[in-house]
């Protein structure tokens, strides 16, 4: 019987879905879907119930399978991609997570990132890293963990605990607790690992007062992780491809060359510039990440993080309550006057690079008597275009080579035409948006293909790749610097 299906499991911020893919080419078959709610037990922390994540991720698992018709005996391989920097504990006989997942949006540890940063240690991390301390990563939040539940740093220091991201979660769960691992991307997010050593890191652990005992085996984000247990499928498949979303995109969109762009717009917005094989250290508050690990090899790119890109629409929905669906915020914006001049900085849980401030909140400039609804849907979703072009701006003082004009874009928001011909108009360069808009899960689904052997190589895969539709720039030069110009004033008043 021939293994042609690929199952991605795509486990997000405020979602978990899971896809069927055919190989060779990768044709989306089926999708499954669960809301994953999210938990706001003190202002600024954000958590996730680690039992929900790994319940909702098998269940769109098998439900995505028996939508494609097949069984265990028809997958090649699963492909698992996930919300990086969100951190779990467990206990290693149990199998149960020792508090809440602390989701990646979560501030609680700012005052201790300050502190840090204050006593001089940014430059060593950023050296070995590639980051900057900030509550967004993990390496605080494991250390709050050890410290605020009972008994928990005893135990890690005993050995009994596990810590993961959520891959390495799921990977656990999935594999019946006999595999405790993950693959580079996610571990170059945990501000413990040293991206040109390819090693967890002696004098980061004693930073941030980490046991070595705590962390899972790094691997390349292609190859054997291990097998599901057997009763959750029929038989056991192979989970054969790991990488952190913004990676698993990079693969789906294709940037294998040094110089490619891509930026997935979901809850947060994430740019990354595809750098080769040497990370670049930024001068403008980017991220050095691991692009890709595969045959011991890693690749490397410069990221730009903003924390509220979609969420700022789920704020329109949710808390303002002024459209009922995401997808009318476009049409909603289209409506506004176009001589009012509203800027919302969406610094719900803080601003990120290049500003990396924690203690930013957000904030609404130029409201009038006529501002309302409408105003306010096009506001948040030019507050995207603008964060985008703050991160093009500082990448372009980081990049020495050729980087290509053209912005490959992916995520729930790149449905919006309106929005994407504003990005557009606002970078002065042209946004391409591809035929198959989940390319996260389809990077995920790649890399477990390509390891199970049933998908081509990376040259032929990327050229597969379709686009949609370009959106070029209109909007004239003056225009564009007077809206931008107005863009970098709100910020300021903000961070002042």
């Amino acid at each position: 019987m021939s293994k042609d299906l690929v199952l991605a499991l795509d486990q997000g911020t405020t979602s978990t879905r899971a896809f069927a893919f055919r190989a060779p080419n990768l044709a989306p078959v089926s999708v499954a879907r669960r809301d994953l709610p999210q938990h706001f037990p003190a202002s600024g922390w954000v958590e996730h119930d680690p039992e929900e994540l790994f319940a909702h991720s098998l269940a769109v698992l098998r439900e995505a399978l028996a939508q494609a018709g097949g069984t265990h005996a028809d997958v090649a391989a699963i492909g698992i991609t996930n919300q990086r920097e969100t951190t779990l504990v467990w206990d290693r006989q149990t199998g149960r997570a020792v508090h809440p997942a602390i989701v990646w949006q979560d501030r609680r540890t700012a005052a201790v990132c300050a502190g840090l940063r204050e006593a001089g240690h940014e430059a060593m991390v950023a050296a070995r890293t590639g980051l900057v301390i900030d509550p967004y990563f993990c390496a605080t939040k494991i250390a709050w963990l050890l410290d605020h539940v009972p008994n928990c740093r005893e135990k890690a220091v005993s050995g009994s605990l596990a810590f993961g991201t959520v891959d390495s979660w799921l990977l656990w769960r999935l594999t019946g607790g006999r595999v405790h691992a993950t693959d580079a991307t996610n571990a170059s997010r945990t501000l413990l690992y040293d991206i040109r050593k390819g090693a967890w890191d002696g004098a980061l652990l004693d930073l941030f007062r980490i046991p070595a005992s705590l962390l899972p085996d790094v691997r390349d984000s292609a190859g054997l992780f291990g097998h599901t247990d057997r009763a959750m499928f029929g038989s056991a498949i192979p989970i054969m491809g790991i990488a952190g979303d913004q990676q698993a995109a990079m693969v789906g969109q294709a940037c294998f060359t040094p110089g490619m762009v891509k930026s997935t717009y979901g809850t947060g917005c994430f740019l990354l510039l595809h750098t080769g094989d040497t990370p670049v250290a930024s001068r403008s508050r980017m991220l050095t990440t691991v692009a890709c690990q595969l045959g011991g090899r890693r690749t490397y790119a410069l990221e730009g993080a903003i924390f509220v890109a979609g969420a700022a629409v789920q704020w329109l929905r949710d808390g303002l309550g002024i459209i009922r669906d995401a997808g009318e915020s476009g049409a909603l914006a289209e409506r506004a006057d176009p001589t009012q001049s509203v800027y919302l900085v969406p610094a719900f849980t803080g601003l990120g690079a290049p500003h990396w401030d924690a203690e930013a909140r957000g904030a609404l400039f130029g409201l009038t008597r006529n501002t309302g609804p409408a105003e306010l849907a096009r506001a948040a979703l030019e507050s995207v275009a603008y964060q985008t072009r703050d991160l093009v701006e500082a990448m372009r003082e980081d990049w020495a080579g050729d980087a290509q004009t053209v912005l490959r874009v992916d995520g729930g928001m790149v449905a919006s035409d309106w929005a994407m011909q504003f990005l557009a108009d606002m970078l002065g360069a042209p946004v391409d948006r591809p035929v198959v808009l989940e390319t996260t899960a389809l990077g995920a689904a790649y890399l477990a293909g390509q390891a199970a052997g049933v998908c081509p190589d990376p040259a032929e895969f990327g050229r597969s790749w379709a686009l949609q539709r370009r959106f070029s720039p209109t909007m004239p030069e003056q225009t564009r610097a007077a809206r931008y110009a107005g863009w970098k004033d709100a910020v300021r008043r903000t961070l002042t």
